[in-house]
């Protein structure tokens, strides 16, 4: 029994700290500078590398265990952190864009087993994937901002191996994981304060193979000049996604940095 609740507390500890570290999207709302579209002939790309400082809360269930609580804050997605990619990308000609974003995650924790009978320690890896991809076209602009509606589809993929080491199970390696994908509609907007200061912010909202997956987002931008610029701000994020007795519902939320580059 005891060997049983902790790895069902190792299961939990690595849900805590996957995600989407959404995971999802400085996305593609930070990757562009305040301007008057029909002064842009042809496109124009960008794309933003970004560091989301997300904890995670909610529940999850895998390997057909019961469902457990999880609350980490960034200090432990961080401490157990063995990889992460986060970028966001824009085309824009005139009034439509193609907007993009990718999250990946790898972490990582080390259980060990009282007695070691059935293993002397369990090894768990988690991995996160969260890609974006939509389109969006500006309803309002002019010489201070836009606005844009958005609609596009995000693909999620989190995936769990335990591998045992020791003891009865020594040797015996098992995974368990889920993929979908959700059909994603809202809002992004940019509004200039200054000629180099401006307001970012979106909200996205959808379901699919989720039953709800939303994304909100304000940041603070500064041009340093016409290619760069660098955003901070704070997101928000939450999916609840459940079959087969796989369950990830989470909320993801912290602060967001981040450099756009644009050509």
């Amino acid at each position: 029994m005891t060997n049983y609740i902790k790895l069902t507390l190792s299961v939990a500890f690595a849900a805590m700290v996957c995600g989407d570290v959404h995971a999802a999207d400085l996305p593609p709302l930070m990757t562009e500078k305040p301007q008057v579209i029909e002064s842009e002939s042809g496109w124009t790309f960008a794309v933003a590398p970004y560091f989301w400082m997300a904890g995670i809360s909610g529940d999850t269930s895998q390997f057909g265990l019961p469902v457990v609580h999880m609350d980490s804050d960034f200090s432990d997605v961080w401490n157990n952190l063995d990889f992460a990619f986060m970028a966001a990308g824009e085309a824009r000609n005139g009034r439509f864009s193609v907007i993009g974003d990718v999250v990946y995650t790898k972490l990582s924790a080390d259980a060990e087993t009282p007695r070691g009978i059935l293993a002397d320690n369990v090894d768990v890896a988690t991995s996160t994937f969260s890609g974006l991809l939509g389109i969006s076209y500006a309803v309002l602009d002019g010489p201070e901002g836009h606005l844009d509606i958005v609609g596009g589809v995000k693909v999620w993929s989190v995936d769990t191996t335990l591998s045992f080491d020791g003891g009865l199970l020594g040797g015996i390696e098992r995974s368990d994981g889920a993929t979908w994908v959700d059909g994603m509609f809202g809002l992004k907007g940019k509004y200039s304060l200054t000629p180099e200061i401006y307001l970012t912010g979106w909200g996205l909202l959808g379901a699919g193979g989720a039953d709800i997956d939303w994304d909100v987002a304000l940041g603070l931008g500064y041009d340093f000049n016409e290619r760069i610029s660098a955003i901070a701000g704070y997101r928000a994020l939450g999916v609840d996604y459940s079959h087969d007795g796989f369950v990830f519902n989470a909320v993801q939320q912290g602060p967001i940095l981040g450099v756009s580059i644009k050509f």
